[in-house]
């Protein structure tokens, strides 16, 4: 019991030591389980032995009930064909570890096909909607074509409410944008279609509005923050060189359009602005008396909604702006009607002493750092991984050749995806080398631990099977059933070994032989607490309702590693503790365990 619950802890210690937002939750989750571990142990080392001392009068009965009968007959069987089968891989050892190294290759082998992601796609019943039109488009116009939209989305069975915004804001950077804020009604209210079918209707009915785009992401309960975007992964190109970068990312986003798994693919750069630049002619101005400054504040007056006063009533006070009227700022040439002091409090017009030049301006330019920054934002079709639309993205970029001066990146959840990922094997390498280094102070021994690290393989072999024949992909959440499934499956080796050698030990018993019986007393324990753990994560499997989708992954790596290992460890671990044995006494056994000896006892004086 000490064994199992100090390595099970160990397993969690370089979990807390990772960083970023994978790594809260890493934390949050190691610190729950230790804690739990610990009281768990106490109370199972003091109140369960008083419980059993005072309400487990007798031994369960074997024959006592039908069910009693049935589940002993059953055991009794499982027990002798696996009495025969060990005994038949004792003796073709090498079988056995033919059976061992390919569980190894292909765990490997999956642990790089398997198809990796961030967080699993929650149902949360919100929608996040951008709507994006030319960068010449008007207040007046937009609006109207985002009410389109707006009628469009709440005919839609499925949609509960809608929240709209036009213009610029907190959402918008420019005019041309707009956002939209779907709620969907309950999941049995709409027939549990899930928000990305329901996303799928909308976007079909929607590309049908001419004029205007719109860009629609399901909601996530966990999600890095970057910049706001339309569409949920991110990819930033910067450079210090902005005409460079106005030239190449044109090109960028008619490439990535043309990828097949990618899909409402946008970016923020906003080059097509309207511009109107007042040229003053300095000589005319001078010869008419009219300052600059009075120029700028015609203008300031004219359009800039200046401040001129407050008006105080009882209860509430009222600002007062200073503009012209909505039908003389329509047009650049409405300009003409704008008049400046001039010599003697004269009115002079605006044109005798400047001209009106149109010209091609972005309406933002946004940064990253202190360089100047264009974001491509894109979906991803169903069925396509993360990893291979990054990867796809990464590959297209490449053969592209931009230039030197132009850098790119991930954003947001791809970034911390990337993350993750690289960080996975170190972490599972640095939780082995913690239970070993447990395990070989417990036991005293530098070899056994290495026997009971041996079940892990299948267990990883087991849940990396599950996840690719329910189409899953290894997201965190699926990682951290991995994690889990290192301190669960080891109890196996750890019952085996620990019997076997507390046989050779105490009764003297060679090796094969303690480890065949070993085997045999441990196969019931050993059963009922594999059974016991899967059953416990059968309803993360099929648990319906919010926030089903985020747990199911964790469900599906524990079932599924424990299934396998459960199979492989009983005939695998055995012919391991055997060859490591062997190998030990070769070496002279000193330099792999250390046995205490008790005193010899001293004759009395």
């Amino acid at each position: 019991m000490v064994s199992i619950s100090v390595s099970l802890i160990a397993a969690f210690i370089p979990l807390l030591f990772m960083g970023g937002i994978v790594g809260r939750l890493f934390r949050e989750f190691s610190v729950t389980l230790a804690f739990a571990i610990v009281v768990s142990t106490m109370v199972s080392l003091s109140v369960t032995p008083m419980i059993c001392a005072y309400f487990v009068r007798e031994g369960p009965s074997k024959d006592a009930t039908w069910i009693d009968r049935a589940v002993e007959a059953a055991l009794a069987r499982m027990i002798r064909f696996y009495d025969r089968s060990l005994s038949f891989v004792l003796e073709n050892r090498g079988l056995a570890l033919i059976v061992f190294v390919s569980t190894i290759a292909l765990t490997v082998g999956l642990y790089i096909k398997v198809p990796k992601g961030y967080f699993p796609q929650d149902d949360t019943g919100l929608i996040f909607g951008g709507t994006k039109a030319a960068t010449d488009i008007s207040f007046d116009a937009m609006k109207a074509l985002q009410e389109k939209a707006m009628d469009i989305v709440l005919a839609d069975p499925a949609v509960a409410g809608l929240g709209s915004s036009v213009g610029a804001s907190g959402y918008n950077a420019s005019v041309n944008h707009g956002r939209l804020f779907i709620s969907l009604k309950p999941l049995d209210q709409r027939g549990y279609v899930s928000t990305a079918r329901v996303v799928a209707r909308l976007r079909a009915k929607l590309d049908k509005i001419s004029g205007i785009r719109v860009f629609m992401v399901p909601s996530q309960d966990l999600r890095v923050g970057a910049r706001s975007s339309d569409s949920q992964y991110q990819f930033t190109l910067w450079s210090a060189d902005i005409d460079a970068l106005q030239k190449w990312v044109p090109k960028v986003v008619d490439r990535a359009k043309t990828l097949p798994g990618l899909t409402d693919v946008t970016t923020d750069r906003e080059q097509g602005g309207l511009q109107a630049s007042v040229e003053i002619d300095r000589t005319a101005a001078a010869r008419l008396g009219v300052r600059i400054q009075d120029i700028d504040n015609a203008l300031n007056d004219a359009y800039s909604q200046r401040q001129v006063s407050k008006i105080y009533s009882t209860r509430n006070q009222y600002t007062v702006i200073l503009e012209v009227g909505s039908k003389d700022r329509r047009d650049p040439n409405d300009l003409s009607r704008i008049y400046v002091s001039g010599k003697g409090n004269t009115q002079v017009p605006l044109s005798a002493v400047a001209h009106v030049k149109r010209t091609i301006a972005p309406l933002v330019v946004n940064h990253q750092g202190q360089f100047p920054s264009t974001t491509i934002t894109y979906n991803l079709k169903p069925g396509v991984p993360l990893e291979s639309a990054t990867a796809a993205i990464e590959q297209a970029v490449a053969e592209m050749h931009l230039p030197d001066s132009i850098r790119t990146d991930f954003a947001g959840d791809i970034k911390s995806f990337r993350q993750s990922v690289g960080a996975q094997p170190l972490l599972i390498v640095a939780a082995l080398i913690a239970v070993y280094i447990v395990l070989g102070v417990l036991y005293e021994s530098l070899a056994h631990p290495l026997t009971i690290i041996s079940t892990l393989p299948s267990a990883g072999l087991g849940a990396l099977l599950a996840l690719q024949l329910s189409g899953t992909e290894l997201t965190v959440i699926a990682f951290i059933g991995i994690v889990l499934l290192i301190g669960i499956v080891k109890k196996n080796g750890i019952m085996m070994v620990d019997f076997a050698l507390d046989a050779e030990r105490r009764r003297g018993l060679p090796p094969k032989q303690a480890i065949h019986e070993a085997c045999l007393a441990r196969f019931r324990p050993i059963l009922m607490t594999t059974l016991a753990a899967m059953l416990g994560a059968a309803p993360l499997v099929i648990a319906s309702g919010p926030g089903s989708e985020l747990r199911r992954p964790l469900g599906i790596t524990i079932i599924g590693g424990l299934l396998v290992s459960q199979v492989l460890t009983l005939y695998t671990t055995p012919v391991i503790y055997l060859m490591l044995d062997r190998l030990h006494r070769k070496l002279g056994g000193a330099s792999f365990t250390f046995v205490r000896r008790r005193p010899e006892p001293q004759p009395a004086e």
